[in-house]
């Protein structure tokens, strides 16, 4: 059997997220997926503005140039996607966003759809986001539940009744066809809630492992050329060993 490895990096420094989302994506993963993670060294907790989002994105980068071990692909491991596309840019395999690989799935599944997570600032961060990605019109609504992710990693049974209602006002009410359960404290709960939600629910977790591995296994070649081909080389100041020696190789 050929085995895949996938690397998950958690870019927020809560290793407790780390575990759930690792425990998370072995429910999903194929029988020959060999997952790691690896958790922020530096940043935030928790990642619920644009300040800890920027944050994020260099402790993203960060654990990706310090790593060492074997991957056929890394998933970024929170929803929103902080650093992406610099992770594209510097590693020679796939590298898959929760939220990217979410939306995208979700358009496949539905005409519109929904995100609910917790946390009040992500409603216009994830709207920027969908927007960047050109899909604003397929976009139903973005909603929000009081807890923080992290909150509701903590205690998700005490969320589980908000997050149905929420999930259910994104169908009955903006006229989502597929609803989409973001955030990496938010991991599993999409099994959880789907008896209580008249629609799709999808998990973040679960959509990044499954477009991971399908990219993995196709074996694809790094752009060499464009948006996202490797940088050139470039000198830098107190950065880790690690992002140093990424920033200046060819």
């Amino acid at each position: 059997m050929t085995m895949t490895n996938i690397l998950l990096i958690n870019p927020n420094t809560t290793k407790s997220i780390t575990d759930l989302v690792l425990k998370t994506a072995k429910g999903f993963a194929s029988k020959g997926t060999r997952l790691r993670a690896l958790t922020g060294s530096f940043g935030p907790r928790y990642i619920a503005s644009r300040a800890a989002y920027a944050i994020a994105s260099h402790a993203a980068l960060d654990a990706y140039a310090n790593d060492r071990g074997p991957k056929d692909a890394v998933v970024l491991a929170c929803f929103g996607d902080p650093g992406l596309a610099a992770l594209k840019e510097v590693s020679p395999v796939p590298v898959v966003g929760m939220a990217d690989a979410s939306i995208l799935q979700a358009c496949a599944m539905g005409n519109r759809f929904s995100i609910v997570t917790g946390g009040e600032r992500w409603k216009s961060m994830l709207e920027e986001f969908v927007a960047n990605h050109g899909l604003s019109s397929r976009l139903a609504s973005v909603r929000t539940v009081a807890p923080t992710g992290a909150d509701i990693a903590r205690n998700p049974t005490a969320a589980m009744e908000l997050l149905a209602k929420g999930c259910s006002a994104c169908v009955e009410e903006d006229g989502a066809d597929v609803v989409i359960l973001g955030g990496a404290g938010l991991a599993g709960l999409a099994a959880k809630l789907k008896h209580m939600v008249d629609a799709p629910l999808l998990d973040g977790v679960a959509c990044a492992i499954s477009m991971a591995e399908g990219l993995a296994l196709q074996k694809l070649a790094k752009a060499a050329n464009g948006a996202l081909a490797k940088p050139g080389a470039v000198d830098s100041v107190k950065l880790s060993k690690g992002l140093s020696k990424l920033l200046q190789s060819p």
